[in-house]
């Protein structure tokens, strides 16, 4: 089965092949490795193809990982009341490609620039990068928040304001090592719990009541 890797694994996947090139002439060892760290990095932007399981009424999880949180929030931008947070941490070994999880128009885009500490921290949200977007349709509203990690330090988001967005549609990446959050109304029934694993445009997080 063929497997998309994404374009912006093109500059890293240059670099690499040229270094292993020219290394095979001085130090075979560091060729290898740089053809290890090459085959690392096709694999670590792969983007499969996924059947998106379409349903008004759920919020599918915007990226694979493991939920590493979930709280009650004030959230003063989009929401402006109460909502619920679910928290999922996307190792190096996880796809990074995020997805929407509803369907709907992209009416919130915010960017905040940051630090980079390692993702899992619980304060990592608050003080690292961070790019936002809010998606709505006539039955609900989410928010979802890109952040950045120790290694991730390059936030890639193709929506814009205006937008529409099917339900499991990517609309962007991190690369190497990050956070996902999505944020939703607080009368969500959440259909996932802390140390789960999800699959961004398959893993129903939560259900509109």
């Amino acid at each position: 089965m063929k497997i998309p890797i994404r374009s912006e694994c093109l500059p890293y996947a240059l670099i690499l092949s040229f270094l292993s090139i020219i290394f095979y002439f001085l130090n075979k060892y560091i060729a290898i490795l740089m053809l290890i760290l090459l085959a690392f990095v096709l694999f670590f932007f792969r983007d499969p193809e996924r059947t998106i399981p379409f349903d008004e009424k759920s919020f599918l999880s915007p990226a694979d990982g493991k939920v590493i949180d979930i709280c009650e929030i004030e959230e003063n931008e989009f929401f402006k009341s109460k909502a619920i947070k679910v928290s999922i941490f996307l190792s190096l070994f996880n796809i990074h490609v995020n997805r929407s999880p509803i369907s709907g128009k992209v009416t919130y885009k915010k960017y905040r620039p940051g630090k980079y500490l390692p993702a899992f921290k619980s304060h990592a949200s608050e003080i690292n990068e961070k790019n936002i977007i809010g998606i709505e349709n006539e039955y609900t509203k989410v928010l979802v928040s890109q952040i950045t990690g120790f290694v991730a330090r390059r936030i890639v988001c193709w929506s814009k304001i205006g937008d529409t967005l099917k339900q499991g549609e990517r609309f962007g990446l991190i690369k190497f090592g990050s956070c996902t959050e999505i944020i939703m109304p607080i009368d969500t029934e959440i259909k996932v719990k802390i140390g789960d694993t999800v699959k961004g445009g398959l893993t129903v997080i939560g259900v509109i009541k």
